[in-house]
């Protein structure tokens, strides 16, 4: 069997060079040898060529059709990532699409069937998937540490008090918390529990000149399981980043995963330190003490992704896991604006990671 490292490099797009673009896909990209960045549509010409001299700069329209890309990667505002996603598709593309995959549920079993019926390998950016705290708390799970668990709080604070002007704060399809910061939890809580019988939700706006959500706070049922998800933007003093609660012990840890603080710095995967997370960051057992957290692995999600497309193995994040993400969100919102909870349907194959403790 051929090796990734000895193929041809996947000439790939990128539609977006924001935050998502310079930060996470450019760099991981790089990392990975399978893929070779070879066009990027933005406006931000001169960062590109400074970034990365031997890629193209090209419109939207003009890259998703470009017959020499094999890949097209889009990091461009949420409700463009349906459309672009078909149309690269349908154009021959592999695709991977940042979170959240699609606005709506029904966009993203579309797209599920259409990457199926064309033959194409189609994924989505779910990398905290390859948080160190997250595979850490997979492993507390899976070995019965915790024996039945009873409740689990996950929290996504940060103390932004300042309104910016960028879509991400404006009253736009897709826009605010719920929709920026929710799937990073959601998609972790359903690996490990599928799809919940039924959610509640309170959102907000707390922020003076607030334009869209910048508060959520959403329950998640399961049986006797309660799931707890949080997101402020005025913290002062965080939350732990997780709180599980079982029969035999508890585990509290503070602190977001390393791995994006790092990318920003300029370390890459591979490099002395990455995905190491200092050990004053450790999470505690309640009974069992400090456990040392696992080194996290975003590149994995690239190295995953371009065995798929060799046909060695699945796609790192499947659509219809993040379909999944899509379904809770929107009922979240109806959550909310109801003011009632909202079941779920739950299909038999919706039992995720079936790890409870």
């Amino acid at each position: 069997m051929t090796s990734s490292s000895s193929r041809t490099p996947l000439r790939t797009g990128l539609i977006g060079y924001g935050l998502a673009g310079t930060v996470f896909h450019a760099p991981l990209l790089a990392a990975e040898p399978a893929f070779t960045l070879a066009a990027v549509a933005t406006r931000r010409a001169a960062e590109v060529a400074r970034d990365w001299p031997g890629a193209r700069v090209l419109s939207p329209d003009a890259l998703v059709e470009d017959p020499s890309l094999d890949v097209v990667i889009i990091a461009s505002p949420n409700d463009t990532h349906a459309p672009l996603a078909e149309r690269a598709l349908r154009a021959g593309k592999h695709v991977v699409v940042d979170k959240p995959f699609t606005l709506d549920a029904a966009e993203a079993s579309r797209l599920d069937a259409l990457a199926r019926e064309r033959g194409r390998c189609l994924t989505v950016f779910h990398t905290r998937r390859w948080d160190g705290d997250f595979l850490t708390l997979r492993q507390l799970l899976a070995q019965g540490r915790l024996g039945r668990l009873f409740s689990f709080e996950s929290h996504y604070d940060r103390f932004r008090p300042q309104v910016k002007a960028r879509w991400k704060e404006d009253a736009v399809p897709g826009g605010g918390t719920l929709w920026d910061l929710a799937p990073h939890l959601i998609d972790q809580v359903v690996q490990l529990f599928g799809m919940p019988e039924s959610v509640s939700a309170d959102v907000g706006q707390q922020r003076e000149g607030a334009r869209t959500t910048d508060w959520f706070h959403l329950l998640l049922r399961y049986g006797e399981l309660r799931v707890i998800l949080h997101s402020g933007s005025v913290v002062h003093e965080p939350w732990p980043r997780f709180v599980l609660q079982g029969e035999r012990d508890a585990w509290v840890k503070y602190g977001l995963d390393p791995q994006e603080e790092q990318l920003k710095a300029g370390l890459r995967p591979g490099q002395a330190g990455w995905g190491q997370e200092p050990a004053a960051r450790h999470g505690r057992l309640s009974q069992g003490g400090e456990v040392p957290t696992l080194p996290g692995q975003y590149e994995s999600f690239y190295r995953c992704f371009a065995q798929a497309i060799a046909g060695e193995g699945p796609v790192p994040v499947t659509a219809e896991s993040a379909g999944q993400v899509i379904r809770i969100i929107q009922a979240a919102e109806r959550s909310a604006s109801e003011g009632r909870r909202i079941p779920l349907e739950r299909s038999p194959g919706s039992e995720g990671g079936g790890v409870r403790g």
